[in-house]
């Protein structure tokens, strides 16, 4: 019996190809940034389906905030305001009276109430703080005054049935700022208040002759000052 005869390969297999050390780096880095961005969509899914419950309560309040006015006036026209009414034909010692009213007809007290009063035409007769106009303003207190004339034939003249008092003390006409509290306290200082005037103007008995034949006109100004500020 002969004996068969078998051939073999007896080589060794031929070794596996390692990727260099750096690829395997990369790939396993991206495989764990993979796995944390996989996590993280897991876990935000898992948050999207978990719902949260708090307790509210509201309440709500309005208010409104109005400011108010500050308004001092004087009488339209007729016995509450003789201002408007001119005189002319002066001569020394001569006076010229007007009343007035001032009311507050704002919805404030006031702090202070003053006149102003210039001259929108000049002359001597304002010029001359000596010999020219000569101002005093009076108040019958709480009461109207009685009128008596009627400023063309005869002059305005006014009787006090109450008390008279002294607003101003005889002042050159023209004056930017007068205070009208100096020397009492004026009812149109109260919201609704108000304060019955006569203004007299005096020509000086020293009047010289260059004050003959010359004309001023003049404006008065009131103004009240609001009272000082408060809590609300």
């Amino acid at each position: 019996m002969g004996t068969g005869k078998h051939s073999y390969n007896s080589a060794a297999p031929a070794a596996l190809v390692q990727p260099p050390p750096d690829a395997r780096r990369r790939r396993s880095a991206r495989r764990k940034v993979l796995l944390t961005l996989a996590a993280l969509l897991a876990a935000g899914s898992i948050a999207g389906l978990v719902t949260f419950a708090t307790f509210t309560s509201t309440t709500t309040v309005s208010s409104s905030a109005a400011s108010g006015t500050v308004v001092i006036a004087l009488g339209g026209s007729g016995l509450i305001n003789r201002l408007t009414v001119n005189a002319s034909g002066l001569v020394p010692t001569d006076t010229i009276q007007r009343g007035v009213d001032l009311t507050n007809t704002g919805s404030q007290n006031l702090a202070s109430l003053t006149l102003g009063v210039s001259a929108t035409a000049s002359s001597l007769l304002d010029t001359d703080t000596t010999n020219g106009l000569q101002m005093v303003i009076d108040r019958c207190f709480n009461t109207a005054w009685t009128e008596s004339g009627n400023g063309t034939t005869t002059p305005y003249t006014y009787v006090c049935g109450a008390t008279t008092q002294t607003v101003v003390a005889s002042t050159p006409v023209v004056n930017s700022s007068i205070s009208l509290a100096g020397l009492v306290t004026p009812t149109a200082l109260t919201a609704g208040g108000t304060d019955h005037l006569r203004v007299t103007l005096t020509l000086p008995t020293n009047a010289p002759n260059t004050m003959q034949g010359v004309t001023s006109t003049f404006l008065y100004t009131f103004t009240g000052t609001q009272r000082a500020g408060a809590s609300h």
